[in-house]
């Protein structure tokens, strides 16, 4: 926010007295007036319940902004659910993982929506520092509990959990500093990475102790039984010794464990569809904006927002969409094993080409004399299922193919 300030020559002035309520927000005072921002408690204005209804249908989470006591403004706030967080929870259910609770301070509708996506076991939504240690000691008590954060908030939690981890990239030094663990990069697949190395270290060490010690007892009796020289007994034992700390060496070895393996060549298609994607997300709001007008009351220049919408799905988002299946789709069918795995989204490629092409027909027919009464309904549906239709593929895409890539 801060930086979209800069870019309109926004003056920032230095706020002084700023004081953190943590789960709450942040009050301040800036020029003289007090600012606060964060949650709101209570709606009084016709205003104030429109824009909540309207982040509850977005998904969206409320930043309320109010200055020396009454509301200025609200900023909604969507939060992309990470591209690696589903395959990683895949992953960890693989490694053992027998229960996932999503714990977070944002609206049950919103926490709710990301949960479904994720398929996570139960969702406590709403949750203040507090009620999240309250959680994970609940869940410790049951079994052994893992916790994952990053903000502040977590770190009260991540100390009570059993096994604490914090995302270190970005999160803050109290979270990293409480929890047992800290993952050096903003990645959460680095997590099932991490779970994979501990299991096949722990399941190494207790396979070269449980062989180390069967072969001196085997010794022992042996020689116990008066069938092994005492300096042939010390050299049998070191080389048992050096048998078992070389078995043990295996753990530095790289292993695949839960993660799929992508060659160099596949992972630079990746990279560069996941570049492109990053450049392609912002414009498609502008689908979304521009069925809005025309489903609110169009106005002389819903035609020219229709070239600008139809422009950029033909220059840039359909030579994306045939580069990824030329180029991409084949790749990932030979990384995943078979043409199956990219089936549903060439399928979606066709959907996306066909609403392309019936909103050309739209255009041409709103060049003469602007978009008619008769058009609106069928336009509507046609710039909303396109928005709708990208959305769902992009995030398909990033999830199952994009989030095989490493940094």
């Amino acid at each position: 926010m801060v930086e979209t300030a800069r870019t309109h020559q926004a003056e920032l002035p230095q706020p002084a007295a700023v004081l953190e309520k943590p789960g709450t927000g942040t009050t301040g005072v800036v020029e003289g007036r007090r600012i606060e921002v964060g949650k709101a408690t209570t709606f009084s204005s016709e205003w104030e319940r429109a824009q909540r209804a309207r982040a509850a249908l977005d998904g969206a989470m409320t930043v309320w902004v109010s200055v020396d006591g009454e509301t200025a403004g609200v900023i909604l706030l969507r939060d992309a659910v990470r591209a690696d967080a589903a395959r990683t929870l895949r992953r960890l259910r693989a490694a053992g993982i027998e229960r996932v609770i999503m714990l977070t301070g944002d609206r049950a509708e919103v926490a709710e929506s990301v949960g479904t996506v994720l398929g996570v076991d139960q969702v406590l939504a709403e949750q203040s520092p507090a009620a999240k240690v309250r959680a994970v000691r609940h869940e410790a008590a049951k079994a052994v509990s893992v916790m994952v954060g990053d903000g502040i908030n977590d770190a009260p939690a991540l100390a009570a959990a059993d096994v604490g981890v914090a995302m270190g990239a970005h999160g803050s030094a109290a979270s990293a500093q409480a929890a047992d663990v800290v993952l050096t990069t903003d990645r959460l697949d680095r997590l099932a990475d991490a779970m994979d190395v501990a299991r096949r270290s722990r399941r190494i060490a207790v396979q070269s102790a449980s062989a180390g010690m069967a072969l001196s007892l085997l010794a022992m009796i042996v020689a116990a039984a008066g069938a092994l020289p005492p300096a042939a007994g010390a050299l049998l034992q070191e080389v048992i010794d050096v048998a078992v700390i070389l078995n043990a060496l295996r753990a530095l070895r790289p292993a695949r464990g839960t993660r799929t393996v992508v060659d160099a060549t596949t992972e630079s298609l990746l990279h560069r569809f996941k570049t492109e994607h990053t450049s392609l997300r912002p414009p498609l709001e502008l689908i979304r904006e521009t069925a809005d007008e025309l489903a609110g009351n169009p106005t002389a220049r819903a035609v020219d927002r229709l070239r600008e919408v139809h422009a950029f799905l033909t220059e840039r988002l359909l030579p994306h969409e045939r580069a990824e299946e030329k180029r991409l789709y084949p790749a990932m069918e030979r990384v995943l094993g078979g043409p199956e795995v990219t089936m549903t989204m060439s399928r979606a490629h066709a959907e996306i080409e066909r609403l392309v092409r019936r909103l050309g027909r739209h255009l041409a027919l709103a060049e003469d004399g602007g978009v008619r009464p008769e058009q609106l309904d069928d336009l509507c549906a046609c710039l909303y299922g396109l928005h709708a239709v990208l959305l769902l593929h992009f995030d398909q895409e990033e999830e199952a193919y994009f989030s095989l890539a490493s940094l």
